[in-house]
């Protein structure tokens, strides 16, 4: 039976899975590779420009290029940086006029780029970590959720992915299970609990198509859940990254100073602008140079379900075998 739910329904897609955006992961061949293969890949800005070197539009059209089938845009709607929220109107305006069919935003209010997507017929989901974001997020018009659990890759959240589907479900609106999934296994689980699909990062690092370094490849089939720790030094706000001896070396935790500004109303922005300034040129060399640099390798504890690195196509495939589901 194909995995028809409201997420391949409304997308046109044969399976529902989202390779999700990461940075500085999210490189061109890796978004176009997972569309091919019957899901859907997300294409991260920052990383298609400043990674991967692609004026926005070019990159897109490459990855049209590679793909005819359906691919999202990432949007972090970031108030705090005026330039940045300049930066993103851009890219809105761009993913439009190519004809992008599916957004996927985050942090703040969706309802400026809801408003631009949904005369275009354009599918707006929004990354959650509990139900007040949500229903923000639903006031702003958006079609469906993101739920970004407590095993998520990067900034994760604190409720497990039943506490999120019990709080958000009642919303009325499809939800995307974000975070432990690993394996066709857990993907048919998290199905079956009535997601309408499953948004991967981890696995799909460990792919063949994915530009990462193949230290950190390695890195996340070696790993197991256990090695998963949170840091705050990356943007401020506890991150998931694999245990390495640089992160055991620096430790997890801001100074004393940092902790403090992250706590005042009137620095706690500037801080997490600085931290994430640092972590982007930080994260592009560990990714790009491996194990002889810096290594900080984001990742999520779905690790424990990956044990090889592998062509999308077949983690695609693997996934799509699991027995149908509706929803």
């Amino acid at each position: 039976m194909p995995l028809q739910t409201a997420l391949t329904r409304t997308l046109g897609i044969e399976v529902p899975l989202i390779c999700g955006a990461m940075y500085p992961c999210s490189n061109p061949e890796l978004v176009a590779a997972v569309s091919e293969a019957g899901a859907i890949g997300i294409v991260q800005p920052l990383s298609l420009t400043y990674v991967h070197g692609y004026d926005f539009r070019e990159g897109l059209r490459y990855v049209r290029s590679l793909t005819r089938k359906p691919i999202g845009v990432n949007l972090i709607v970031e108030q705090s940086s005026r330039r940045y929220l300049a930066r993103v109107q851009q890219w809105l305006d761009i993913a439009l006029e190519e004809k992008v069919p599916f957004l996927v935003t985050a942090l703040g209010n969706p309802r400026w780029i809801v408003d631009r997507a949904a005369p275009a017929g354009v599918t707006v989901y929004h990354d959650v970590t509990e139900r007040k974001w949500a229903e923000k997020a639903l006031d702003g018009g958006v079609d469906g959720f993101i739920c970004v659990n407590n095993a998520a890759g990067g900034h994760a959240g604190n409720r497990s992915a039943q506490q999120l589907l019990d709080e958000i479900g009642p919303l009325g609106k499809p939800l995307v299970c974000a975070g432990g999934i690993g394996n066709a296994n857990r993907f048919g689980e998290v199905l079956a609990m009535g997601y309408a699909g499953a948004q991967l990062g981890t696995r799909f690092i460990a792919s063949e198509e994915c530009s990462a370094h193949e230290d950190y490849k390695q890195a996340v089939v070696r790993a197991r859940a256990t090695d998963i720790v949170l840091t705050d030094k990356i943007s401020g706000v506890p991150v998931s990254v694999i245990s390495t001896p640089y992160i055991e070396r620096s430790g997890t935790h801001a100074g004393p100073l940092a902790r403090w500004l992250l706590r005042q109303p009137r620095t706690k922005h500037f801080m997490r602008t600085l931290y994430s300034l640092q972590s982007i040129r930080k994260l592009k060399r560990a990714a790009g140079q491996g194990l002889d640099y810096r290594d900080i390798y984001q990742a999520g504890k779905s690790v424990a379900g990956i044990d090889s690195v592998l062509p999308v196509a077949d983690i695609v495939a693997e996934f799509a075998a699991v027995p149908g589901q509706e929803s």
